[in-house]
């Protein structure tokens, strides 16, 4: 690896890269953009993952009505979903949201809580295919539908990809 450039690893990412639902609930949030938007862990499984974000002012895409901002919910299931895989997979393995199709069905309302479950139905090699949903407490109520996959990619040879 070439010394100029280095590899952001989050503090609380495992030096083995083994899955371990304790890292999730105490540490995926304390950095970045999950740590911003205030995404917290609520429960999670085998395949499957649920986050949750709440109302915020900073969130909010229209300051009259107080809906949230599609953007957050948005990147509430893609967390979700990510997440899931790595639950999956028993595994962190670096990915990229490949394809992802929102169906955006309602707005949340003003000072709700938004919850997004993801989960992963299928690996492959390379591939993993995943489906979620946002809502606000009541799954049958969505507020959004997500299907999509990721990519597995090697680190390594995206960086040196970027110093040639």
């Amino acid at each position: 690896m070439n010394d100029k450039i280095k590899p952001l690893t989050p503090s609380w990412f495992p030096k083995d890269g083994q899955f371990n639902i304790d890292i999730i609930r105490k540490g995926f949030n304390q950095s970045g953009h999950t740590k911003f938007l205030g995404m917290e862990y609520v429960d999670g499984g085998d395949d499957w993952l649920e986050l949750s974000l709440d109302w915020r002012e900073e969130l909010v895409a229209d300051e009259q009505s107080g809906v949230l901002a599609s953007a957050a919910i948005i990147s509430l299931l893609d967390n979700a979903t990510s997440l899931a895989i790595f639950s999956k997979m028993k595994a962190f393995k670096p990915q990229a949201t490949m394809d992802m199709r929102v169906d955006y069905l309602r707005a949340s309302p003003k000072g709700a809580r938004v919850y997004g479950r993801g989960e992963c139905y299928k690996l492959t090699s390379k591939i993993a295919f995943m489906r979620g949903v946002a809502h606000n407490g009541d799954i049958d109520d969505p507020i959004a539908h997500v299907t999509g996959a990721f990519i597995q990619t090697s680190l390594s040879a995206f960086i040196g990809k970027v110093n040639k």
